[in-house]
């Protein structure tokens, strides 16, 4: 069989070629963008979805031919825990997750978020997580991910079919809750509520059929999916942040280029900060067209918050050591009461 050489070139010309091509075929390696999948349970359209396809296209502007970012809102890839279950397949390469997610990769994430009540402002939530989140970023890291931000979406709310003000009108109604979190949920069930484990994509269709009657979640969420229209009563308290963090798998995060990873981490950062601050707004925006819409809003009195505190903290027991980590616990006590304190002794000192 005789080899049929191109454009003219006999054989030794094409080995004095060969070195060239082999340079351009490298070079064309290196420029070929990276493909990440990302999977978050954020909807279509809101603040934290938007943020995620702004850093999608400075990623893509990254040197050493940039990353592909693949984007799946809505929980179009599961819920959180089925999430985190792809990433350690290799299916899945990074998601924006909610502490409920986290906690699956490093329970202690759930100091953060997971004790109700605790937290009394966002400045609160700011200052513990400054202090806890250099310690889980490693943590995080020793199992397998990469944290490239944190974020929060505000405070969590509880929205209802009937109003639902205090603590026993709480007991009457079925809550949803996490699938898959079970602690959590034998949790509500020990302290005589009545929890339902569902996937969020379930939110919605077992509200309608009325497995269902209150579900806590921030505002922006009720809003974006239309929760507030089948659960038209909100109790405005402040029971817990919904913390998040957007991690990347460890191995396919060491695979692309360092001069890479500076720019994906800058757009990160900045995507964070977004995400962050616009979710927060968007939360009380949020608040204020469902009312135009029909939400009715049951404002709580410092003598029924105190009931709620009453309620949450009957928890604390039962959380320390089965749901947070005994350790991180007994850390985020420590440091909110020395916060408060140096809080307390700035506004003794003013003038």
């Amino acid at each position: 069989m005789r080899l049929q050489v191109p454009l003219g070139l006999g054989p030794r010309r094409l080995l004095l070629l060969l070195p060239f091509v082999g340079l351009f075929v490298r070079a064309y390696a290196v420029a070929a963008p990276m493909n990440v999948t990302l999977g978050t349970l954020a909807p279509d359209g809101t603040s934290y979805h938007r943020s995620l396809l702004e850093m999608r296209e400075q990623w893509r502007k990254a040197p050493a031919g940039g990353v592909h970012l693949r984007v799946y809102a809505g929980g179009k890839m599961g819920g959180e825990a089925k999430m985190v279950s792809q990433m350690r397949l290799g299916a899945l390469d990074a998601a924006l997750l909610t502490a409920t997610g986290l906690a699956e990769i490093e329970p202690a994430v759930t100091g953060l978020q997971s004790i109700p009540m605790l937290f009394r402002s966002l400045d609160e939530v700011d200052y513990i997580g400054q202090k806890l989140q250099p310690t889980l970023d490693k943590r995080m890291e020793k199992a397998g991910f990469v944290v490239l931000f944190w974020t929060d979406a505000g405070w969590i709310r509880f929205f209802s079919k009937e109003p639902v003000r205090t603590p026993e009108d709480l007991k009457k109604v079925k809550l949803f809750t996490w699938a898959g979190d079970t602690t959590y949920t034998e949790l509500w069930k020990s302290a005589g509520f009545q929890p339902v484990p569902l996937e969020t994509a379930d939110i919605v269709p077992m509200l309608d059929t009325g497995l269902i009657s209150c579900v806590p979640m921030p505002p922006f969420v009720a809003l974006a999916t239309q929760v507030y229209a089948r659960a038209p009563h909100m109790l405005e308290l402040n029971w817990a942040p919904l913390t998040g963090a957007l991690v990347i798998r460890k191995r396919l995060w060491d695979k692309i280029p360092a001069e890479a990873r500076q720019a994906l981490l800058k757009a990160a950062d900045q995507a964070g900060k977004s995400n962050k601050a616009q979710g927060r707004a968007e939360s009380d925006k949020s608040v204020a067209v469902m009312k135009e819409k029909g939400l009715t809003v049951q404002y709580v009195t410092p003598e029924l918050e105190a009931d709620w505190r009453k309620a949450a903290e009957a928890f604390y027991p039962k959380i320390k050591g089965r749901l947070v980590p005994a350790d991180v616990f007994e850390e985020v006590e420590w440091q909110l009461n020395s916060y408060r304190a140096s809080q307390a002794g700035s506004s003794s000192s003013k003038p």
